[in-house]
Parts: structure tokens; sequence; C-alpha cells
């Protein structure tokens, strides 16, 4: 199973003409191309299962709410599907998405309650060897450079931290998400469900870590 190059193209005449009449003459086109991405979002969440715990695959609706956004287009010019893991225990999720020239994979914690992300930045003023360690990591650093994106940081530490911290870097930011961007001659290949399934793989040091801090306090004791 994997990405049409018809699913593709549908996507590329969207993006070119996103309203309402050419979606509703098109609409068996979009049918097709989401039966086709569907299918593929559930092979890699079978892949998923055989590695890890998922509670719940969610599909993205391809309308776009624009009440409230300066964007009155429609719709969304992409497929995209989460997969979340097993609960309080195994913290993170997992996200792809399908777009011409745009696609990814992503993992991690977008926006972390304030509880969870006071949790990650104590950890982090303590002692942040284990979380650079990740950064570090041979695999994680292939798939994902070696680093984290947020979409948000803060100017400077946040209130109650050092602002001279060695890694204020890492207390600015809001949100702690890997990113690995794939070509469009990728997405269409034949191994693509298995590429993408083995940067999810490389994600697993980051997320195993990462679910020890939040349910555990700062001496190592559960508290779940």
């Amino acid at each position: 199973m994997q990405i049409n190059k018809t699913t593709f193209q549908f996507l590329k005449d969207l993006q070119k003409n996103n309203n309402r009449d050419w979606f509703t003459d098109h609409k068996p086109a979009y049918q097709k191309a989401q039966q086709n991405a569907k299918e593929v979002f559930a092979v890699i969440h079978n892949k998923l299962q055989m590695h890890d715990e998922i509670e719940k695959s969610k599909m993205m609706r391809i309308y776009r709410d624009v009440r409230f956004s300066k964007d009155k287009t429609p719709y969304k010019a992409h497929f995209a599907n989460s997969y979340s893991r097993l609960g309080k225990e195994l913290r993170g999720g997992y996200f792809l998405r399908i777009r011409p020239g745009e696609s990814f994979v992503a993992g991690g914690f977008w926006e972390p309650n304030k509880e969870d992300l006071f949790r990650i930045r104590k950890e982090i003023e303590m002692d942040a060897s284990e979380i650079k360690d990740i950064l570090n990591e041979s695999n994680y650093k292939r798939h994902f450079g070696g680093k984290f994106e947020s979409f948000g940081e803060l100017k400077t530490a946040p209130r109650g931290f050092d602002k001279e911290h060695p890694d204020v870097n890492l207390l600015r930011k809001k949100g702690f998400i890997a990113v690995k961007n794939f070509t469009d001659k990728e997405v269409l290949s034949a191994d693509f469900t298995e590429q993408v399934d083995q940067s999810f793989r490389a994600l697993r040091p980051f997320f195993n870590l990462f679910s020890d801090i939040l349910t555990t306090n700062l001496n190592g004791e559960s508290i779940i």
C-alpha cells in the first residue's frame, strides 16, 4: 500500500482551486484520494502497533474552520493523521501529513499542559544530560537533525527559572517536537510507509525518557 500519484495530483489541484464549487465538482476524486490516504494511514498504524501501544488513530478532516482565520480557503490541501500513545503511562504522539512539497512526520509534545511543561522544565533545570543524550543519539540525529522544534519559545527563561541556566535554550521552549520532512519522491515511493515507521521508531528513546519524566517526581518516584 502506498500513496497514489492520483492522490497527490488531487491535492495539487486543490491547492490551485481551493473553493467549494471546484471541490463539489471533484467530490469523487476527493473520495478516492481520501480512501487511499486512509488505507496508508492504517498500514502505518499497524506497523506502529508492532513496537508501540497506540490508544487512538485519527484522520484529520479536510474541512477548515475559518471562523477566526484570515485565510478563508475552505479546505486543507493535505491529508493528515495522528496516533496517540497509551494514556497516562506512555506519553507523546505521532503525526503524519501528506501535502505536495510539504510532507512531514512529527512526534512529541505539541502543547503540553502547564503541569507537564513545568515538570519537564524542572527536569531540565535539575539535570538536562539525559535529554541532551537523546538529541545526540545517532538514530535521532539521522532522522530529526538532533534538535527539538517547539513552534513557540519564550524570549527568556520562564518565570521562576534562572535566566543564566546553561540549558536556558531548552527551558524557553513551549513544546518539544521532533520533525522530519519528506520529498514528494519519497512520499510516492513504494517503501514510504516503512520510511515513516523507521522515523517513528527513532522517536522511542525520546518518548521513553519523557514518559518516565512525566510519570515520576523529581526523586524518581511514580506519581501514577
